[in-house]
Protein backbone atom coordinates (compact mmCIF):
# COMPACT_ATOMS: atom_id res chain seq x y z
CA UNK A 1 0.00 0.00 0.00
CA UNK A 2 2.91 2.27 0.80
CA UNK A 3 4.47 2.27 -2.59
CA UNK A 4 0.94 2.84 -4.19
CA UNK A 5 0.00 5.52 -2.33
CA UNK A 6 3.96 6.96 -2.98
CA UNK A 7 3.51 6.82 -6.74
CA UNK A 8 -0.09 8.48 -6.53
CA UNK A 9 0.88 11.44 -4.84
CA UNK A 10 4.40 11.61 -7.38
CA UNK A 11 1.81 11.56 -10.11
CA UNK A 12 -0.81 13.89 -9.02
CA UNK A 13 2.11 16.27 -7.89
CA UNK A 14 4.06 16.12 -10.90
CA UNK A 15 7.52 15.45 -9.04
CA UNK A 16 10.34 13.53 -10.01
CA UNK A 17 10.23 9.77 -9.02
CA UNK A 18 11.72 8.95 -5.82
CA UNK A 19 10.94 13.10 -4.77
CA UNK A 20 7.76 12.07 -2.32
CA UNK A 21 9.09 9.59 0.62
CA UNK A 22 7.39 8.68 4.16
CA UNK A 23 9.32 11.24 5.64
CA UNK A 24 8.65 14.36 3.05
CA UNK A 25 6.32 16.84 5.30
CA UNK A 26 3.47 18.38 2.98
CA UNK A 27 5.00 21.90 3.73
CA UNK A 28 8.62 20.45 2.08
CA UNK A 29 7.06 20.32 -1.39
CA UNK A 30 6.72 23.06 -3.33
CA UNK A 31 4.06 22.03 -5.80
CA UNK A 32 1.81 20.51 -3.01
CA UNK A 33 -0.61 23.32 -2.04
CA UNK A 34 -4.11 23.23 -0.87
CA UNK A 35 -5.73 22.38 -4.47
CA UNK A 36 -3.33 19.77 -4.65
CA UNK A 37 -3.96 18.17 -1.38
CA UNK A 38 -7.61 18.29 -2.16
CA UNK A 39 -6.68 16.65 -5.40
CA UNK A 40 -4.18 13.71 -3.22
CA UNK A 41 -6.72 13.02 -1.04
CA UNK A 42 -9.84 12.28 -4.07
CA UNK A 43 -7.35 10.33 -5.66
CA UNK A 44 -6.60 8.26 -2.46
CA UNK A 45 -10.45 7.80 -2.14
CA UNK A 46 -11.25 6.97 -5.44
CA UNK A 47 -8.36 4.89 -6.77
CA UNK A 48 -7.41 3.04 -3.54
CA UNK A 49 -10.69 3.11 -1.82
CA UNK A 50 -9.13 5.03 1.77
CA UNK A 51 -11.23 7.28 3.20
CA UNK A 52 -10.54 11.00 5.08
CA UNK A 53 -12.83 13.04 6.81
CA UNK A 54 -12.88 16.84 6.33
CA UNK A 55 -11.06 17.12 9.76
CA UNK A 56 -8.82 14.20 9.22
CA UNK A 57 -7.71 15.37 5.84
CA UNK A 58 -7.41 19.16 7.15
CA UNK A 59 -4.76 17.84 10.19
CA UNK A 60 -2.53 16.01 7.88
CA UNK A 61 1.40 17.07 7.86
CA UNK A 62 3.11 14.67 5.45
CA UNK A 63 3.14 11.53 4.11
CA UNK A 64 3.82 8.94 7.50
CA UNK A 65 -0.05 10.31 8.39
CA UNK A 66 -1.24 9.22 4.79
CA UNK A 67 0.16 6.24 5.24
CA UNK A 68 -0.93 5.57 8.72
CA UNK A 69 -4.35 6.56 7.88
CA UNK A 70 -4.61 3.89 4.95
CA UNK A 71 -3.37 0.83 7.09
CA UNK A 72 -6.25 1.42 9.44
Amino acid sequence: MKEKILALITEVLKVPEGTITEETQISEVEAWDSLMHVMIIGELEDRLGISFSVDEALELANVKQIIEKAEQ
